[in-house]
């Protein structure tokens, strides 16, 4: 490859985006900007007060506002939980921990489990020899029969708080996690004692509940204790592959705090980090101080309220789990999280579980926990090491399963093998690119990782009779029935890669060699198969049995190759997401919140939240449990934080190079605020609807991209800047805008005389109880 300058005009650029994007809109706007001339395709706006500069009046920016609204949002407890998917959960994106009663006994058990902490013997696979590790548990011990419990999760100050009533009398707790410290108050009343015991857990991977150890496995030693020259404990976990994790524990007063480092190669970094850990921490009220600062800046950063009391308390959970679950430059979520408990999946899966894991971060501006982008930027050679040898010169990929370090091998195609999940994870990272306009993200990953992933495939594209490239058997994952070519997974991958590089390399002015190879693929890559149910799963292999994933309709969703806005292509759209659900049994929670999300790519927002509430319905097979989180053979993370992304879905979309705002809200949310809200493009969209009608839109510019609005106004539209000059617009037609906005600058657009331009939480029309056992 050579490098081009990378000083492109503002023209150039505008074109390669509406070309790349699948929209002619950014192509459009007027190669200049003269925010001060009079908009075009408006009339004069003198009546609504144009030339008074205007600004959003928030009502959501003091600490009393955000604990009020997140008090009504927290989850509850009046009755002791006794499963992990009933209780609280604490975390900071690497140590994590669960409360609920210890089975089969009276005590109170605080799970300690950290997202670093796996074994390191790639040789027995990642279900056993580069898994997750539990590290152990945490009692409380009480005096007399626990009788009650009253707690309270705060996802305000992201902190445990509540009694115990014992037969013996009462113990208050206070719990949080920060910087790798679980942090525990209690304090004894009546004749109950504190009492706290730490339980170490056998190193031995979780799937032991669903299979026995593979041939040649050994267990890792048992662990050892000390206690270190301050009184700290210390329980030392060697690991037969290398490596240790060490727990330190130290009781003060009141308070009793707990880390856990984890070293590999090294058998004692491990030691220092976990002491070091708890010298930092303290005490419980000065790391509280610290834990609450963070918290309350992360929940600033958006805003989202609307009627339903039930699901808006859901979407903030989800924001409190992804941000106690993964931090960018920590380890990539495995399926449980940081929260390990027995399963069948102690480790990372790259065929859906891990895309679905991180969406949610994007339209709610927290693109600071993305650990998924970081892990494919840290583990490229491994990425690299991971394709067979004959192809490590200009290829990489991953297996369906890894560690935190993506180290799994992927099959050739022709085998029946699953190829394109390294190609799906790129996909999530170049929506982190598109939502922040990072261009080292897209120079130092997408762009050189993703040509990779791509040249694995290329290697096995081959002409057939009709002229057209054919992909030998692949598998789609999850699908038991292997197509003999052509499955549409990988040629729905296959192509928006080759887009992609096209257009990542114009954007970083960079002249690929491989650019004409690209191209081609493009032109001749055969058709997605497709029978009269719609798309099948691959070539002579129709959708006949039921499918939790939907793998197959992946060009559809999340990668809008094949969407609403083409109306050829709608019919092929509705039969098939319509024959996916038809055939029920295999359907899993991701498979409705997947069906709610494509029905909002639609604009049919009632029958996109019918879907979604299937996976709160109790009768449903799989369901949404009692703290939020979700299980089938074992936690599974995902499923709850796409719902959440389903819910964005019906707010604000801003695929194809448009921004679509309140696309598919159902009829029943009246009232719906949105603040702040990112979109590709590194946009902040703040509107309000009121009575089923949007008041006004409010769009900032962080990177100066061009701005394509579907506004969904009707009436004569007035669009300024902030300094109340009208804004340089182009109407489009389809109730769709193109607005010159540069980078810093906001753009207000409204339909009639200028509303009040407040951000408030709505009214509740649908009242709900709190999530937990209240």
């Amino acid at each position: 490859m050579t490098s081009q300058p990378e000083q492109r005009s503002k023209v150039a650029r505008r074109a390669l985006l509406g070309t790349a994007l699948g929209t002619a809109a950014a192509a459009a706007l007027p190669t200049t900007a003269h925010a001060e001339e009079p908009s075009q395709g408006m009339p004069p706006a003198a009546a609504d007060g144009t030339g008074r500069p205007w600004r959003l009046r928030d009502t959501m920016t003091t600490d009393g506002a955000w604990a009020t609204f997140l008090r009504g949002q927290d989850l509850r407890w009046s009755r002791l939980p006794t499963r992990w998917y009933e209780g609280p959960f604490l975390g900071d994106g690497l140590l994590g921990s669960m409360i609920y009663q210890e089975p089969d006994a009276g005590r109170i058990r605080f799970t300690v489990q950290h997202g670093r902490v796996q074994d390191h013997r790639p040789e027995f696979g990642s279900g056993w020899g580069t898994c997750r590790l539990p590290v152990g548990h945490l009692t409380l011990d009480p005096v007399g029969t626990i009788t009650a419990v009253d707690w309270r999760l705060s996802l305000w100050n992201a902190e445990l708080t509540g009694t115990v009533t014992t037969t013996a009398g009462t113990l208050t707790l206070a719990a949080l996690i920060h910087d790798e410290v679980l942090a525990v108050r209690a304090r004894a009343d009546g004749d109950e004692r504190v009492v706290w015991t730490f339980h170490p857990e056998e190193a031995i991977s979780p799937r032991r509940i669903s299979e026995a150890p593979p041939a040649g496995y050994t267990a890792n030693p048992p662990w050892t204790t000390r206690t270190a020259p301050d009184g700290t404990e210390q329980v030392l976990q060697p690991l037969t592959g290398g490596g240790r994790t060490a727990t330190a524990y130290r009781s003060t007063g009141d308070d009793l705090l707990v880390s856990v480092g984890h070293s590999f190669p090294s058998d004692t970094a491990a030691e220092a980090d976990s002491l070091r850990n708890l010298r930092r921490a303290k005490s419980y009220g000065s790391l509280r101080r610290r834990h609450t600062r963070w918290w309350h800046a992360f929940y600033r950063k958006s805003f989202v309220s609307f009627p339903d009391q039930r699901l808006q308390s859901f979407h903030w959970i989800q924001l409190y789990k992804v941000a106690s679950a993964s931090r960018a430059g920590g380890p990539v979520m495995a399926t449980s999280g940081p929260w390990l408990e027995p399963t069948p999946w102690p480790a990372v899966w790259w065929n859906l579980n891990v895309q679905l894991e991180y969406w949610l971060i994007h339209g709610s501006n927290h693109l600071e926990l993305d650990a998924l982008a970081t892990t494919l930027r840290q583990n490229q050679e491994q990425l690299i090491a991971n394709v067979p040898a004959a192809y490590r010169a200009d290829s990489s990929g991953v297996g369906r399963s890894s560690d935190m370090f993506a180290n799994r091998g992927v099959g050739r195609p022709g085998t029946g093998a699953e190829v394109g999940d390294l190609t799906w994870a790129l996909h999530n990272a170049w929506l982190s690119y598109r939502h922040s306009m990072d261009e080292s993200l897209l120079r130092d990953t997408i762009h050189p990782v993703l040509r990779r992933a791509i040249n694995y495939y290329l290697h096995f594209l081959t002409p057939g009779s009709d002229g057209r490239l054919h992909l030998p058997s692949t598998l789609s994952p999850e699908y038991p029935v292997v197509p003999p070519q052509d499955t549409n997974y990988d040629l729905a991958l296959i192509r928006w890669g080759c887009r992609t590089l096209i257009e990542s390399a114009e954007l970083l002015g960079i002249d690929d060699e491989l650019i004409p190879r690209w191209q081609q693929v493009l032109a001749r890559l055969t058709p997605y198969p497709v029978d009269g149910n719609g798309f099948m799963i691959g070539a002579d292999t129709p959708y006949a049995q039921s499918h939790r994933h939907y793998s197959h309709l992946l060009m559809v969703y999340p990668l809008y190759l094949v969407n609403w806005d083409q109306p050829e292509s709608r019919e092929l759209i509705r039969k098939s997401v319509e024959h996916w659900h038809a055939l029920t049994g295999a359907h899993r929670g991701y498979s409705y919140t997947g069906a709610a999300s494509m029905y909002a790519m639609t604009g049919d927002g009632d029958t996109a939240i019918g879907y979604l509430r299937k996976f709160f319905d109790p009768t449903t097979r799989y369901p949404c449990q009692a703290n939020t989180h979700y299980t089938e053979a074992g936690p599974v993370i995902e499923t709850p934080l796409s719902a959440s992304q389903s819910l964005h879905d019906m707010f604000c979309q801003s695929w194809g190079g448009v921004i679509r705002v309140f696309p598919a809200v159902p009829t029943a949310w009246a009232d719906v605020t949105l603040h702040d809200f990112r979109t590709q493009g590194a946009f902040l969209v703040s509107a309000v609807r009121k009575a089923g009608t949007t008041r006004f839109i409010r769009v900032k510019s962080l990177a100066g991209e061009p701005l394509t609005l579907r506004h969904g106004l009707t009436g004569t539209l007035t669009a300024l800047l902030d300094d109340g000059t009208p804004a340089r617009t182009r109407d489009l037609g389809d109730g769709t805008l193109a607005i010159d906005l540069p980078k810093g600058r906001e753009v207000l657009v409204h339909s009639g005389p200028r509303p009040d331009l407040v951000i408030a939480p709505v009214a509740v029309s649908e009242p709900g109880p709190a999530w937990g056992l209240p």
